[in-house]
């Protein structure tokens, strides 16, 4: 006689609420989930000493297997300002009615070159840095911020010499240079901001690096930092007359600008556009809260695929 042997009948797989229940009831959660807000804020500020302790040790190791070392950190924006000078300044003529033309160039290369290479680095943060990021749990946002420190500290090395350099051409010390703080507070903020952004973008599409060095020369050649937007306007009457408003609310520029009236007593506030400062402070808030959101909606997904 043959037996019949009784199988359980099949049981139907658990549904996702079912996992998520289960889950709960043992106080599991999902790995590397995006925290809230003002958690992920709260996770940044608690790791604020490995944010300052990392870009400081970037910039270390920046330029250690070189012999002259850190010395190039001032060395390589003062060798742009010279090559600038000489073509842009002597060739095409653009120091005719520019006083003080050599500090005026200078402050542009040093104030452009700290946001040029903040966005640079930002856009490979994530990138260029997947084995700290799949080795480590710690918000993502810690190094968009902290390449842009990193940034803001080789400035700062070379605000040294381009102190020298304005005095040197007889450019007076005067209570204006405190301005040069504020400006600087607000586009370091406008600098992190655009960093997390391409950060994000750079992180779904490497690809992207390759394409910013040619975004950025562009940026650079429409932002006055080796010719001055105010004097170029005015012996280019038949330009449309949104050209000019345009390129002076330009972030680049208007931080550029700042610096400019800032440190330099022949540049006027009549050079500056109207409401400039307001300018600054809505750039700033706009690319260092927005970038900062932008970035934190792809926290989980930063290290994978």
């Amino acid at each position: 006689m043959s037996q019949v042997l009784d199988t359980p009948p099949p049981t139907a797989p658990p549904t996702d609420d079912g996992l998520a229940a289960l889950a709960a009831r043992h106080g599991l959660a999902v790995s590397g989930a995006r925290p809230s807000l003002p958690e992920y804020v709260r996770q940044l500020w608690a790791r604020r000493h490995f944010i300052t302790a990392f870009s400081t040790a970037k910039l270390t190791a920046q330029y250690s297997q070189a012999k002259l070392g850190q010395v190039w950190q001032v060395m390589t924006p003062l060798l742009n300002a010279a090559v600038y000078y000489f073509i842009f300044g002597v060739l095409l003529g653009t120091k005719r009615n520019v006083p003080d033309y050599v500090p005026f160039l200078v402050t542009g290369v040093f104030i452009w070159t700290f946001t040029q290479s903040s966005i640079m680095a930002g856009t490979r943060a994530i990138s260029g840095n997947l084995g700290l990021v799949r080795a480590l749990h710690f918000p993502r946002a810690a190094l968009p911020i902290s390449f842009a420190l990193q940034q803001l500290q080789q400035l700062l090395f070379s605000m040294a010499a381009l102190v020298v350099i304005l005095l040197c051409f007889g450019v007076p010390i005067a209570a204006s240079w405190l301005l040069a703080i504020p400006a600087l507070v607000l586009q370091s903020t406008f600098n992190a901001g655009v960093s997390m952004i391409m950060a994000r973008m750079g992180a779904k599409t490497p690809d992207i690096a390759q394409l910013m060095p040619f975004v950025l020369r562009t940026w650079m050649y429409v932002s006055g930092v080796m010719w001055s937007i105010d004097k170029l306007a005015k012996g280019h009457h038949d330009w449309p007359s949104w050209v000019v408003p345009v390129l002076q609310a330009n972030p680049a520029a208007v931080y550029i600008d700042l610096m400019r009236y800032s440190l330099i007593d022949s540049f006027h506030a009549s050079q500056l556009p109207h409401h400039v400062w307001a300018l600054a402070v809505g750039w700033a808030l706009v690319a260092g809260i927005g970038g900062f959101i932008y970035f934190w909606k792809a926290e989980e997904t930063y290290g994978r695929g």
